[in-house]
């Protein structure tokens, strides 16, 4: 919901620009680049800030500036503020083939080559190319106007080679642009890196930092698949610290968090995880009856069904109406209850038998069966091993170095099963996180 103070500077601001004098006396054709530019800012950061509203005027503003630019004269690029208005609105979602244009007809040099190579390398998808070149050209500009936005560009190319460089700039860009959709762009990506690379500490830090300052940003909710997978991917979060990070958050996101957490934690197989995020949503469900409570305990006892407790648990899945889940959870339960069922069936005795011909494990072939079988030019009888007895928490009994074993048709058949429904349940996983 956009607030009222943003609705009234958005309409003062789109018939400041739409009108054919602006307040300042300047007709719009003649209007500063760089003055368009921090209208543009504005509404880009008021979005950043939740005002959904703002994402039309967005639109317009980078069509307006484009016309600007492509019709400006030369001698207007003899004002610095200028030049560095077009390299930040080609950074901001500007329409990469003006770039080029003011390029071609740079005649005078208002433009520094370095820049605008390293863009026009990275808007083509080719920043790899120039990597080390954005580098340090971010940190040669990080004081000057277009510096965060640098520093933003450079961190998105630096993540694919070196990740540790890509978090130091987008600090760079955050640090030099509080409050803007830069920073909100540079958190959201700082939570990115550290999710693929394991940097737990870090990306709570980040987490808070993103949940104090842009909660009701049109992109939060990528965040919020990027904070679930950070929490469940990695071991040792302690619930202090998802409990601190998500009480910023108004109560319908803390449930809607916490049920995400539980239903991605189920899938992993992290009973006690998903046992705590649904705790947490069931207590902010409302009436007992609730739906949401419903639903939070499903993924509870879901995340039963690879304990001891999972007879309990399948009988409490089952016991959810359809109509409280969803399409995707009801093919999750299906999957959960088809790998308890596999559990929970009684071995097949034919199974636990040892094949007819072979020798007790503990009898051995004497001196003298082997003399006879020698003498007659047989090879003797080699010692049958064992076949592996049901699990009873003893080690395993190891092959002799070459041998193979040939596993129990039934056995065969359980693990095929079971790999089966294991992989049904990462592909509802991966569906999630997309």
């Amino acid at each position: 919901m956009a607030r009222p103070q943003h609705r009234h500077l958005l309409l003062a601001l789109g018939l400041a620009i739409a009108s054919p004098a602006v307040a300042a006396g300047e007709d719009q054709a003649n209007l500063a680049p760089y003055k368009m530019l921090r209208s543009l800012q504005f509404v880009q950061d008021s979005v950043a800030l939740g005002d959904h509203s703002a994402a039309e005027m967005q639109r317009f503003m980078l069509g307006t500036i484009d016309q600007r630019l492509r019709s400006a004269d030369a001698s207007v690029f003899d004002d610095d503020r200028n030049v560095d208005a077009a390299l930040v609105y080609a950074m901001s979602g500007g329409n990469p083939a003006t770039l080029e244009y003011l390029i071609a007809r740079d005649v005078n040099g208002y433009f520094d080559n370095r820049v605008t190579d390293v863009l026009r390398k990275y808007l083509s998808g080719k920043g790899l190319l120039v990597a080390k070149t954005l580098v340090d050209t971010a940190n040669e500009y990080r004081d000057k106007k277009i510096g965060p936005y640098l520093a933003l560009v450079g961190g998105n190319v630096m993540v694919a080679r070196s990740p540790d460089e890509a978090l130091k700039l987008y600090d760079q860009a955050r640090l030099s642009a509080p409050g803007t959709i830069v920073e909100e762009a540079a958190l959201r990506r700082s939570v990115a890196i550290c999710v693929e690379a394991g940097l737990r500490d870090k990306g709570l830090a980040y987490s808070q930092r993103y949940v104090r300052r842009f909660l009701h940003s049109p992109y939060a909710s990528q965040f919020a698949d990027l904070f679930v997978k950070l929490i469940v991917d990695h071991d040792h979060v302690k619930t202090e610290d998802i409990v601190s990070i998500v009480s910023f958050m108004d109560e319908s996101r803390r449930r809607e968090v916490y049920l995400r957490i539980a239903r991605a934690a189920g899938i992993a197989g992290k009973a006690e995880l998903a046992r705590t995020a649904a705790a947490y949503a069931q207590s902010l469900a409302g009436e007992p009856n609730n739906a949401l409570g419903a639903l939070a305990d499903f993924y509870g006892n879901m995340a039963l069904v690879s304990t001891p407790d999972v007879g309990a648990a399948v009988k409490s899945i089952g016991s959810v109406a359809d109509s409280e889940l969803s399409p995707r959870d009801r093919a999750l339960r299906a999957a959960a209850k088809s790998i308890a069922e596999q559990v929970l069936q009684p071995p097949d005795p034919a199974s636990l038998t040892q094949a007819s011909g072979s020798k007790p494990a503990n009898e051995e072939i004497t001196s003298e069966q082997a003399a006879v079988a020698t003498a007659d030019g047989s090879r003797p009888a080699e010692i049958a091993v064992p076949s592996e007895p049901a699990d009873d928490g003893a080690a395993p009994v190891l092959m002799p170095d070459g041998a193979e074993q040939e596993a129990d048709p039934s056995f065969k058949s359980f693990v095929t099963t079971s790999r089966s429904k294991l992989d049904e349940i990462d592909g509802l996983l991966s569906q999630e996180s997309n």
